[in-house]
C-alpha cells in the first residue's frame, strides 16, 4: 500500500470515528466446567488469541473500549479485570494462557450460583472502574455480558433469568449466552455432570422473568475456531443504534395509500426507506506496518512494488491458486477498485515472445469466458520472510481481450454478516407502494457511466480560481507592506552609512527602456468569459494594470 494511501487514511478514520461513540464495554464469562472444558479448551483459546491479535492492533476509533474475563471452574476466578484492549496484547495473551491452565477433569457442581455471582461481580467491577477512571474514549456507561458455554444454552439462559430477576441490572445493556455445540453429546457421560434441571414451576415463571429490562439472547455456534472467532468479531461492529444510518429516497408513489400531498408544497413526499449500514470488512489501512496486506488497486503506483535505490523495478508476481465458478463468488467479498490486465507490448521483449504471450493470454480469456470461471490469485510478500502477509485477488474475464483484477476479502479482515434469504412475501400494500414508485424511474437496458456527471469539473475550476485569487491577494498585501516600509524615514545611522558607501562607488546612469515598443499596440487586458465569476475577471484586470504601472515607474 502506498504512502499516499496510508497518509490519507487518517481523514477516513476521522470521518468514521463518530459512528463508534456508543461502543459498550464487554465482559466474557467462560464456563470451564469439566468434562466439557476438555472439548472446547483448545478451540476457544485459539479463537480468543486470533481475536485479540486483531482487536488490540486496530487503529482508528475504539471499537472495544474495555474487556474483563471471568472463568467458572472449581470456583469463580477473575482472570482479567477491566483493561483497555487496544495496544494491550501482552496482558490479553496472559489471560488466554491462564484459561489453558484450568483443570480439564473433575466433577461438576451446581453452576447457577456461580453464574449469577460472575454477572453481579462484573457489574460491580465496571461501576467501580467508571467511578475511578477518567478515560475520554469511553462514552458509553453500559456493559454487555457474554457467557461462553458448551452446556445447554436454553438451560443456562433460563437459569440466569431466574437468578437475576431481583437484581439491579441498570448498567447491563445485554446478556448473551453463546452455546458452543460439540461434535458428540457428552450429557450421557455422567448423570451428575449437568446443569441443574428446571422444574415445571420454573418453566411457568419463564414468561415473567422475560420482563427484565435487560435484553437476553441465545446464540448457538459450531465448535470450530472460525465459528467462535466470528462470534467474538461481532463486538467490532458499530453498536450505537441511537438513530438510523441512511435514508433511501424513492420517487413518490402513485398509490392511494402513499399519495397524500405534503401541506408545505402541496406535493407528495418521496418514499423514504430508513436503513442501517454494516461493515463487511476491516480496512487494511487499520493495521499499521502491514504494507503487503490488501494492496490497493486504485492506481499503478499502489500496486507496483517500491523502487529501491540501485535496483531495477521487478514486475509484481501473482500466483494462481484456485479456479472459482462465477456464480459462487459473492460480490460482498470483493472490494477496492479494479485494474485492467492486458497482454504486454513491452518493446524490450522479442517479437516472437510477444506474439506467443498474446496467444496464450487470448486462450486464457477465452477459457474463462466460455466456462464462466474466475481465478483466485495470490501476491508474493515483498518482505521475503515467512512472517510476511499476502494479498488475494480475483481475476475476472471480460468480453474483450482483457481481465479485471479485484481485491478479495480474507479471513482476518472479514467481519461477520448474516445475510439470510427472505422466505416470506412482503405485504401487498408495501409491495404496491414500492412498485408504483419504481415505475416512475427511467430504465436503461445498458448502463453507460459516461452519462453520469459528478460536477467535478466545475468544482475543480472554482477551487482553482479561488486558490489563485487568494495567492495573488496575499502577494499584493505583502507588496503594500514593502511599500509602507520604504516610505518610512530610515534611521539616522543607516543614512550616514549609505552616504559613505555611495561616495566610494562609481555611479552608472542607464537610460530606461520604453515599456512599449514603437509602432506596437499594447496588449489588451484579460477578459474572462461570462461563465466565469465576475469578481475574478476584475481582479485579473487590476493585476495587469498594476504591472504596467510598475514597469513605467521603472
Amino acid at each position: 500500500m502506498s504512502v499516499r494511501n496510508r497518509s490519507c487514511s487518517s481523514s477516513i478514520l476521522q470521518a468514521c470515528s463518530s459512528a463508534f461513540t456508543r461502543q459498550p464495554s464487554r465482559v466474557l464469562i467462560v464456563d470451564a466446567s469439566p468434562p466439557w472444558w476438555s472439548e472446547i479448551c483448545s478451540v476457544l483459546c485459539q479463537a480468543l488469541e486470533n481475536f485479540f491479535f486483531i482487536a488490540s492492533s486496530l487503529a482508528g476509533p475504539v471499537r472495544l473500549p474495555l474487556l474483563s474475563v471471568f472463568a467458572i471452574s472449581a470456583q469463580l476466578e477473575c482472570l482479567l479485570p477491566f483493561v483497555q484492549v487496544k495496544g494491550n496484547l501482552t496482558r490479553l495473551l496472559c489471560c488466554v494462557e491462564e484459561l489453558r491452565s484450568l483443570p480439564q477433569e473433575g466433577c461438576i457442581r451446581q453452576r447457577g450460583a456461580l453464574l449469577k455471582q460472575a454477572v453481579l461481580d462484573s457489574l460491580q467491577q465496571f461501576k467501580q472502574y467508571m467511578c475511578h477512571s477518567a478515560l475520554g474514549d469511553i462514552n458509553s456507561n453500559c456493559v454487555e455480558v457474554t457467557v461462553l458455554t458448551s452446556q445447554s444454552g436454553h438451560m443456562v439462559l433460563r437459569q440466569l433469568e431466574k437468578d437475576l430477576k431481583s437484581s439491579d441490572l441498570m448498567s447491563l445493556r445485554r446478556l448473551l449466552v453463546i452455546h458452543i455445540s460439540l461434535q458428540q453429546n457428552l450429557s450421557d457421560q455422567s448423570p451428575t455432570c449437568s446443569l441443574e434441571t428446571m422444574s415445571s414451576e420454573d418453566h411457568n415463571d419463564h414468561e415473567e422473568s422475560l420482563m427484565l429490562g435487560t435484553e437476553m439472547d441465545l446464540q448457538q455456534v459450531e465448535g470450530t475456531v472460525l465459528a467462535v472467532e466470528n462470534a467474538l468479531k461481532m463486538w467490532l461492529h458499530e453498536q450505537g443504534g441511537d438513530r438510523e444510518h441512511l435514508h433511501l429516497l424513492l420517487p413518490p408513489s402513485l398509490t392511494v395509500h402513499a399519495s397524500t400531498p405534503n401541506p408545505a408544497n402541496n406535493k407528495p413526499d418521496p418514499v423514504c426507506l430508513k436503513c442501517d449500514m454494516q461493515e463487511r470488512l476491516l480496512s487494511p489501512v487499520l493495521f499499521p506496518g502491514t504494507a503487503d496486506l490488501g494492496v490497493k488497486t486504485e492506481s499503478m503506483q499502489d500496486f507496483q512494488p517500491p523502487n529501491k535505490a540501485n535496483q531495477s523495478l521487478s514486475p509484481k508476481r501473482l500466483q494462481v491458486v484456485k479456479v472459482l465458478h462465477a456464480d459462487g463468488v459473492c460480490q460482498s467479498v470483493l472490494y477496492g477498485l479494479p485494474l485492467v490486465i492486458r497482454p504486454t507490448s513491452c518493446w524490450q521483449l522479442d517479437w516472437d515472445e510477444i506474439e506467443s504471450n498474446h496467444q496464450m493470454f487470448h486462450a486464457l480469456c477465452h477459457t474463462l469466458e466460455t466456462r464462466d470461471w474466475f481465478l483466485l490469485v495470490r501476491s508474493e510478500s515483498s518482505s521475503g520472510s515467512g512472517s510476511g502477509v499476502f494479498s488475494y485477488y480475483i481475476l475476472q474475464s471480460t468480453d474483450s481481450l482483457s481481465l479485471l483484477l479485484k481485491p478479495v476479502l480474507t479471513r482476518e479482515l472479514m467481519l461477520p454478516c448474516t445475510l439470510l434469504p427472505s422466505t416470506e412475501e412482503p405485504p401487498l400494500h408495501a409491495l404496491a407502494t414500492v412498485e408504483s414508485s419504481l415505475e416512475q424511474l427511467e430504465r436503461d437496458p445498458v448502463f453507460n457511466p459516461l452519462c453520469l456527471d459528478t460536477n467535478l469539473y466545475l468544482h475543480l475550476r472554482m477551487r482553482g480560481l479561488l486558490t489563485r485569487a487568494s495567492q495573488q491577494a496575499g502577494g499584493h498585501s505583502q507588496g503594500r507592506g514593502h511599500r509602507r516600509d520604504a516610505s518610512r524615514p530610515p534611521p539616522e545611522g543607516s543614512t550616514q552609512r549609505q552616504a559613505r558607501q555611495s561616495q566610494s562607488r562609481v555611479r552608472a546612469t542607464v537610460a530606461p527602456l520604453s515599456s512599449t515598443p514603437p509602432n506596437k499596440i499594447p496588449r489588451p487586458s484579460l477578459t474572462l468569459s461570462h461563465s466565469r465569476p465576475r469578481g475574478s475577471a476584475h481582479f485579473y484586470q487590476d493585476y495587469e494594470e498594476e504591472d504596467r504601472l510598475k514597469v513605467q515607474r521603472k
